[in-house]
């Protein structure tokens, strides 16, 4: 429930609080003081998209706040918490407090320039959550919402709202099953569509695999063979300077001088004198050392030199033909050798994947037809479920136009079965008005005038209410047209309404307002260069005047006062 809105800077309403609370709030004033511009300022709290030209001329933002009590632990107080907002509730009533209620601020800035900023529980937020907050917090039916009704869709989904639970349940049975029918159908049209490009692939990859396979590449082999090719088309340098090397480490005959013989030499004269001196003992064991060592790296030499292939010409001509193997292999498909192996194995699981096209499909065509059976039957299903509740709508719609001053009038709900099933069924919902006794029932959307729409709207509103958790319902002008008895048949349906969930309405008629258990005055003021509009809460005389005005167009006419104060007496006998 809507606890309290500020408005400042929106069209000519230079700054207002509106007080609400429960029950029915009916707002009234002079054409052009602003009323409709409350229906606005609530439609941007419930994020609708914010119109820079509404912005008041010289201001440099328009700014709305609206101040609910919302139940602490249901799932509006969820989603707040899960934007970053917080809930206060020492904001609203205490008895709102104390009956499990906490108070929720919602903010919506504009600027002339089109910039818009929302704000939930204290915090920003994007204006897309306003709108999911609002939807489960507010209805609000304007002028553009009589036009919406008179499409097909809105009234699918205004049955489907009187259905509750019961096409709830049915609806999304019928989804579960529709929505994997279109997925499996899509992938059946994929492989069917695409089988000779499949073919092809499957044709280009396994000519791929083969090659691969005949020619075996290894990982890191070709490094490996560029590696030994250069061993081997330099064996004979390769075999001289180690053979020269290890000459001179350690040479085969006795009468060469090596470094082997030249080691042994020093450290013979070591030997002789090291116990005279400590320091040249240690010099002893660090040339000993080298002679381990330099006689280590001849011996290796030595087995390098007796590993050298002999036959390295013939070695190397078949090691050069598997690198151009590998080469031409890899020049073909743009890959390194590294990666032909690699490839090779995904697209062997590819291959397989293509060759099971026939089975695939053949499992996928029994799949869409027992999709397609099931989904047929949830919708058989939905649609005798909208049947059912459509009559019961017709019935209490067309009792509740009745005592709305159209006592022959009478409402129907069509729902035909098409034979094309859509995400929501496979049902048509058209509302069909019959105006008078002995007349066809035709198309409100061709038939009802403004008048009867507001009439029909209204009297779905009050049946549906039943079934709707939505705790505000706001009316823009749902009076438009209407005047008389009928005016006052409305008043107290609306109130009727207000019973059960908060209601606030625009309104240009006295017989409307006459039921209101808060009336709202939005009033003009000229003040030299410029005009605002400001709102206050009407009680007693002020409220009696205000009634009179609506009546006969003047605050302080006896008849027009009269008037009022009889209206105001029928409206609190009920």
């Amino acid at each position: 429930m809507i606890d309290e809105i500020s408005i400042r800077d929106l069209g000519v309403i230079a700054e207002a609080t509106l007080p609400l609370g429960p029950g029915l709030t009916c707002l009234t004033g002079e054409t052009g003081a602003g009323k409709t511009m409350v229906v606005t300022a609530v439609g941007l709290l419930l994020g609708e998209r914010a119109d820079p030209g509404r912005v008041r001329a010289g201001a440099k933002q328009s700014w709305v706040e609206g101040l609910w009590g919302i139940d602490a632990s249901g799932s509006v107080a969820e989603r707040v918490r899960d934007a970053g907002g917080d809930l206060d509730p020492n904001l609203i009533d205490p008895a709102e407090a104390d009956a499990g209620l906490s108070g929720l601020l919602l903010g919506r800035s504009v600027s002339p320039e089109g910039r818009s900023r929302a704000v939930v529980g204290g915090r920003s937020a994007p204006a897309n959550v306003l709108a999911e907050i609002g939807n489960q917090l507010v209805v609000v039916h304007g002028q553009s919402e009589q036009v919406r009704l008179k499409s097909a869709t809105a009234q699918r989904d205004l049955l489907d709202r009187f259905g509750g639970e019961q096409v709830h349940t049915a609806l999304t049975a019928y989804v579960d099953a529709w929505t994997g029918w279109q997925t499996i159908r899509a992938e059946l049209d994929t492989l069917i569509d695409q089988r000779d490009e499949r073919t092809r692939e499957a044709d280009s990859l396994r000519e791929f695999v083969e090659e691969v396979t005949q020619v075996a590449p290894l990982p890191g082999e070709d490094d490996e063979l560029r590696v030994h090719a250069e061993r081997l088309a330099n064996l004979e340098d390769l075999r001289l300077a180690g053979s020269e090397a290890r000459e001179a480490l350690s040479a085969e005959t006795t009468d060469t001088v090596d470094a082997t013989a030249l080691l042994d030499g020093a450290r013979r004269q070591l030997e002789r004198v090291a116990d005279h001196d400590p320091q040249l003992a240690e010099i002893l064991g660090r040339v000993a050392e080298i002679g381990y060592l330099v006689a280590d790296v001849a011996a290796a030499l030595s087995g390098y030199l007796a590993g050298l292939d002999t036959d390295g010409a013939r070695e190397l001509e078949s090691l050069n033909e598997r690198r151009a193997e590998l080469a031409a292999l890899s020049r073909k498909y743009s890959i390194s050798v590294d990666e032909l192996a690699e490839r090779a194995g995904s697209a062997q699981e590819r291959l397989l994947e293509l060759e099971t096209d026939g089975s695939r499909i053949d499992l996928l065509t029994a799949q869409v037809e027992d999709f397609e059976a099931r989904t047929r039957a949830r919708a058989d299903r939905l649609t005798q479920v909208r049947t059912e509740c459509a009559a019961e709508l017709t019935a209490r719609v067309t009792d509740e136009l009745q005592a709305l001053a159209m006592p022959d009038a009478r409402l129907r709900v069509d729902v035909t079965r098409t034979e094309t099933l859509a995400a929501t069924g496979q049902d048509q919902v058209e509302l069909l008005l019959m105006p008078h006794a002995g007349a066809p029932a035709r198309p409100i959307a061709r038939s009802a005038s403004g008048g009867e729409l507001s009439r029909v709207m209204l009297a779905l509103e009050v049946v549906i209410a039943g079934t709707t958790q939505v705790p505000t319902f706001v009316f823009d002008e749902v009076d438009a047209g209407v005047g008389g008895a009928a005016a006052i048949e409305i008043g107290r349906r609306l109130a009727r309404l207000a019973a059960t969930a908060q209601v606030i309405v625009v309104t240009h008629l006295a017989q409307v307002a006459a039921f209101a258990t808060n009336h709202l005055s939005v009033v003009k003021n000229q003040d030299g260069e410029y005009t605002a509009s400001s709102v206050r809460q009407l009680t007693g005389d002020a409220r009696v005047a205000e009634m009179a005005r609506l009546l006969s167009g003047l605050p302080d006419s006896a008849s027009g006062l009269e008037h009022a104060r009889e209206l105001l007496e029928v409206a609190s006998s009920g």
